[in-house]
């Protein structure tokens, strides 16, 4: 990479190999037949968000990847419950309970980590537990009350790489690091 080029960054929890099954049949089963409206998420690109660091460049990976590490060694598994189907302007979601506020500890740590070594600023708005299922161009409007079943539970969180190309992101993991050292 050219010295003034920048990667998307972002650091999310990983989701393990059977929420991904589970995850992938649901966006089979409800979201296949809106398929003319929205775009489901690849399972490779399917996890929850922590932070979002957008354009960085290159230098930033190992600073942002010593964050991950710190935060994640203090943090034990996170367990998502899917609670409801949500619409942005551009995504579907399934927005979950953090069961035991593992996931909102870790997300603030890591925010906190990030932000003192200077390549990110919190949201002011508190965490929002949620794994993106879908995108469009323009809302669908669903009103899905069937969700994917049992809960998530997370124990490995990801800096990723996000590349852009005609057929949507792409996303790589940069470093992935265990929850508590395990």
């Amino acid at each position: 990479m050219a010295g003034d080029e920048r990667i998307r960054l972002f650091c999310a929890l990983q989701l393990p190999e059977e929420a991904l099954d589970r995850l992938v049949s649901w966006q089979h089963e409800l979201l296949g037949p809106h398929a003319a409206r929205l775009r489901p998420v690849p399972r490779r690109n399917l996890h929850a968000t922590l932070a979002f660091l957008g354009a960085r460049p290159p230098r930033d990976v190992s600073l942002v990847t010593a964050a991950v590490s710190e935060a994640a060694l203090a943090a034990g598994a996170v367990e998502l419950r899917p609670r409801r189907y949500r619409e942005t302007r551009s995504v579907g979601m399934i927005v979950c309970d953090d069961v035991s506020g593992a996931g909102a500890a870790l997300a603030a740590e890591l925010g906190e980590r990030l932000e003192r070594a200077g390549v990110y600023r919190r949201e002011a708005r508190p965490w929002l537990a949620h794994v993106t299922v879908a995108r469009f161009r323009q809302q669908p409007g669903l009103r899905l009350e069937t969700l994917p079943d049992g809960n998530i539970c997370s124990v490995r969180c990801a800096l990723y790489r996000s590349s852009l190309s005609p057929a949507g992101a792409v996303y790589d993991v940069l470093a992935s690091v265990a929850l508590g050292g395990r």
